[in-house]
């Protein structure tokens, strides 16, 4: 957008806080979230692969450190360095990995949910038991991978065309790049909602479930259950925390990008900036995972205290 056409003031807040706010921020959650999974993969990593639970976060952990990888990328881009060459590597490469990583690790969110669903509200039945399977689980870890792969690397594939004057990373894009951009990003969105509503379902029942016993009882019996309800409640404060204000977001800024969406230059604008913001809380996730971890599997918390 041409930023001619801003008034001087809206120009001004987005260049202070998209060009030197933001990237200052982004160092910060990168250098916190370096310590942070890198304490975390060491711990997880040591640890064998004992339980259905134990593979879904250590792919979150792989899932949060590629996501890790792009923020230097954006962080040097941002602040005006490394020129066309640095924002071509963005646009083709960590752009992608970034929205790889975060909808794949919000996929294992999701498979986490379901799995504690499973093993508290339905532990007797023959699903949770297949559920619960090691190998089950690292299939459905490695199913969750491909797929996320398969509807990202084309859109760092179909990046092939010539620098423009204008740079624009849908400009690199072909026609084909350009639709099946269109296409892998409402997938994305899709896996959101559904892990988002899956997420919701799973914890009320939990909850649910943690208070019928605790009723009927009326002992410590239920602790357990209470830990648990307690452990995928974290998730759910992360989850909403991290991703639900860009995805509410996103749906006004799609419409805004529209050649005859009707909205003012300015409006456009103000748009982005929140869109900014937002996809900066999404990018806070690295910084807040290690606490579902830390919650969520004593293995883990037993290791690292």
């Amino acid at each position: 957008m041409d930023n001619s056409t801003q008034p001087a003031n809206v120009t001004k807040v987005s260049s202070v806080f998209t060009n030197e706010v933001l990237p200052v921020l982004y160092t910060i959650i990168c250098v916190c979230a370096l310590i942070l999974n890198g304490l975390a993969a060491w711990i997880f990593f040591r640890l064998p692969s004992s339980s259905a639970l134990v593979v879904y976060l250590k792919n979150m952990v792989v899932a949060d450190v590629l996501m890790l990888f792009s923020y230097p990328w954006r962080v040097v881009g941002d602040l005006g360095y490394g020129g066309f060459q640095l924002k071509l590597i963005v646009c083709r490469y960590t752009a992608v990995l970034f929205y790889l990583s975060m909808y794949t690790g919000i996929a294992f969110m999701s498979l986490i949910s379901l799995e504690r669903y499973f093993k508290i509200v339905c532990s007797s039945s023959r699903v949770s038991s297949f559920l619960q399977r090691v190998w089950v689980a690292k299939a459905l870890a490695l199913l969750a991978w491909g797929i996320m792969i398969f509807f990202s690397l084309p859109n760092t594939i179909l990046s092939n065309q010539p620098m423009p004057k204008v740079f624009s990373c849908m400009a690199l894009k072909s026609e084909l790049g350009r639709n099946w951009h269109v296409v892998s990003a409402h997938f994305n969105v899709g896996i959101f909602w559904v892990a988002f509503l899956l997420m919701v379902f799973c914890y009320t029942s939990i909850a649910c479930h943690v208070y019928r016993s605790y009723k009927r009882v009326q002992r410590d019996s239920s602790a357990a259950g209470r830990r648990s309800n307690q452990s995928i409640f974290s998730l759910l404060a992360v989850f909403i925390i991290c991703f639900v204000p860009y995805h509410v977001c996103r749906v006004p800024y799609t419409m805004s990008q529209r050649s005859n969406s009707g909205y003012q230059p300015q409006d456009r604008y103000v748009l982005f900036q929140i869109k900014e913001a937002t996809l900066f809380l999404s990018a806070l996730n690295v910084c807040l995972d290690p606490v579902i971890y830390f919650f969520m599997c004593r293995i883990f918390r037993e290791s690292l205290l």
